[in-house]
């Protein structure tokens, strides 16, 4: 049994946003109150995008990240929600991670499964437009929905994420391709773009693969073999010491593969490019025919 609890809490991104409510609900999934927050659509057949907060955070925390998107969410018709992970981390797939939502083996796929049906049947969303952005945490969370839901997704973004090392991966993989995005910094130590372990605090989460295997693992998955196209976005930040090279794979019929390599980023975002924009960018590319 499903239990609905709802509050309404004002919080000012801006000045654009210092009038619209953010709501706030829970639903019980297995004993655990799970809750969430997101922005009303204002109509129906929105698109919905879960957008999903790191290791040690929470969902009111990461929204500030998002503003940008949120700023598009009356014109775009776009419902963003910000669920909270279990005791602030995710049951992702890394099976050693010492975080309490995997050791007590959190049902993460019922909590967003359950959160798709309490969004479709109060606001009648699009359901073959439902998407996730996460960040480091969050982007493994966001790997875990494509693996094991890819059903449910039409794409994911993973920001300053690996995929776990094959001795640390403990979901059940359908091996659906979807489309996936990848923003990885080169000087990144918390999630090594070269590949290692994971450690938030004093928490362990385990060997993660490289960067180049992860994008590999999606390429594959997808059906490419050849090299993708590699593209130098415009440095409008200079004095950040980033740059981003753009590698993609994109063929008619297959879902596009794309990866973001930030030449000296570390485990933030790049000043060069909005990351939540260009998710939606992203995202918009796999809805056209």
């Amino acid at each position: 049994m499903l239990r609905f609890t709802c509050l309404f809490i004002l919080f000012g991104i801006g000045s654009s946003f210092a009038q619209k409510p953010l709501l706030t609900d829970s639903i019980l999934v297995e004993g655990h109150y799970r809750t969430f927050h997101f922005l009303k659509p204002p109509k129906p057949n929105a698109t919905l995008i879960f957008v999903l907060h790191g290791s040690g955070g929470d969902g009111l925390g990461i929204r500030k990240g998002a503003s940008k998107l949120e700023e598009k969410s009356d014109t775009e018709n776009l419902l963003l929600v910000y669920p909270d992970g279990y005791k602030r981390y995710w049951n992702e797939c890394r099976k050693t991670a010492n975080s309490a939502a995997n050791l007590e083996n959190i049902n993460e796929n019922s909590f967003f499964g359950e959160m798709i049906t309490y969004f479709d049947t109060k606001y009648k969303i699009n359901v073959k437009q439902i998407f996730a952005i996460g960040t480091s945490g969050g982007g493994h969370m966001a790997y875990k929905l494509a693996l094991t839901m890819p059903e449910k997704f039409r794409a994911i973004s993973a920001l300053i994420a690996n995929l776990p090392d094959t001795n640390n991966l403990d979901c059940p993989e359908k091996r659906v391709p979807i489309p996936v995005m990848i923003v990885n910094g080169t000087d990144d130590k918390v999630n090594p773009y070269n590949g290692g372990e994971v450690i938030t605090g004093t928490i362990s989460l385990g060997l993660v693969r490289s960067t180049d295997r992860t994008f590999s693992y999606w390429a594959s998955l997808a059906g490419y073999q050849n090299k993708p196209v590699k593209e130098l976005l415009p440095d409008t930040d200079p004095a950040d010491g980033k740059t981003i090279e753009r590698y993609t794979y994109k063929l008619r019929g297959k879902p596009e593969i794309t990866l973001l390599k930030v030449l000296g980023g570390k485990h933030d975002y790049p000043n060069d490019i909005n990351v939540y924009l260009e998710s939606w960018n992203f995202f918009k590319r796999q809805l056209m025919p």
